[in-house]
């Protein structure tokens, strides 16, 4: 608790002080709360690059080209991958909440198990549109 001196003879109200990151040890289930953040701050630029591509190609060929070579590059391409993860990733998360405001899952256990499944569920999901997206394109 923290101590409070408010001089001789005077009883303090003695209360403890409030939880802090460092006192918290970091869980699976906090770690992906905050990846849902992220992830929902990730989709609005990645809807902006979306926006870009799509504008691009009604705008005109060079345009488009312009944009093409983009995506089409290392970088482009690393940024689409996260885009399609963190689409996944927030999507599960979504779902995730909705089975909590059903009221199941609060157990430990089911908290876990929601927690891997979006975890695991994110990263399979963009493995298998990338495998499809190779086959096709």
């Amino acid at each position: 608790m923290a101590e409070i001196n408010l001089g001789p003879g005077r009883v303090g109200n003695q209360r403890p002080l409030s939880p802090h990151l460092q006192i918290y040890r970091p869980m699976l289930t906090m770690m992906m709360s905050i990846a849902h953040r992220i992830t929902g701050a990730a989709l609005y630029f990645g809807t902006l690059l979306l926006a870009w591509y799509l504008i691009a190609a009604a705008a005109g060929p060079d345009a488009f080209a312009t944009a093409s070579h983009f995506f089409n590059s290392i970088l482009g391409k690393l940024i689409l991958l996260g885009f399609t993860w963190a689409l996944f990733h927030h999507f599960l998360g979504g779902i995730r909440h909705w089975i909590w405001d059903a009221g199941h899952g609060f157990d430990p256990a089911g908290r876990e198990l929601l927690a891997q499944a979006t975890l695991v569920g994110g990263l399979v999901l963009t493995i298998l549109v990338w495998i499809a997206a190779c086959f096709v394109g």
